[in-house]
């Protein structure tokens, strides 16, 4: 199993990480693409990478939520994160208009940016979206075939958007809010639609830490050894094997992300 979609660096993991990284291995998770959600943590993600070659990768960009916040030479820094083997994909990157924590003008400013970055270095895009399907579509659609992949990380849209977004080739990431039947219902009612080809599974730790582990963890905090139950919620769900479920998804993954997953 790849985890394509961890918040590693993020402060409900000082304490125990490597512990956590232990778990994973431990759990069958071959290889984890841990998450940059702004210049610093993406930073701290390529740091955290150098100390676990070949098992952990990361992303590089700027979350919408941090796009008033960005310094003048914002690209730049990517750009020369970018040039680190482990960096595997620009983002997460995309819009949220839901909570808008930045201004919506600056969000597809810096979204719009970060894609022209991930034409010119040849890397998949990793996609955050919330609220903001059509703009975001929108910024997206003219650069689809100039990208190498676009994977809409934790996917929690309607049919129709699903529908648009495997038709553009999207690769599309589920999470623990599969498992949840009261808030991800509508999910669960369309998560068939997705051929296994385009297909990826994530956790999103520390968040979204699914409903159905028992006995219940002590923690609210999520974290990548969960991810087992992502999975078999999602083959009971789409009517597959968990094995079929869990190579597909690693083939995904390691052609998305050009990964060679050390402990697979």
């Amino acid at each position: 199993m790849i985890d394509i979609g961890v918040n590693l660096t993020n402060t409900r993991f000082e304490k125990d990480r490597s512990e956590v990284i232990s778990r994973a291995i431990q759990a069958n998770i071959s290889a984890m693409l841990v998450t940059g959600t702004n210049v610093h943590e993406s930073q701290q993600a390529v740091s955290l990478c150098h100390q676990y070659p070949g098992y952990l990768y990361s992303t590089a960009g700027v979350h919408p939520h941090d796009a008033d916040h960005v310094d003048n030479n914002y690209l730049e820094t990517l750009y020369q994160l970018a040039q680190n083997d482990c960096v595997k994909a620009i983002g997460e990157c995309g819009l949220d208009f839901n909570r808008n924590f930045s201004t919506p003008t600056n969000q597809q400013r810096v979204f719009s940016e970060q894609v022209e970055l991930a034409k010119q270095l040849k890397l998949p895009l990793f996609l955050h979206q919330r609220d903001a399907f059509e703009p975001w579509f929108n910024i997206l659609e003219p650069h689809i075939n100039d990208i190498p992949a676009l994977v809409t990380h934790c996917f929690t849209g309607s049919k129709s958007e699903l529908q648009q977004c495997l038709e553009a080739g999207m690769y599309v990431g589920i999470t623990g809010w599969v498992c949840d039947e009261r808030r991800g219902q509508a999910l669960r009612d369309i998560v068939s639609l997705i051929p296994l080809e385009q297909l990826m599974i994530e956790t999103d730790a520390p968040y979204l830490t699914p409903r159905t582990i028992r006995p219940k963890p002590k923690s609210s905090r999520n974290e990548p050894s969960y991810l087992p139950y992502v999975v078999s919620m999602l083959s009971e769900l789409i009517g597959c094997s968990e094995t079929e479920l869990i190579n597909q998804t690693t083939l995904n993954s390691e052609k998305v992300f050009n990964l060679s997953a050390k402990y697979a």
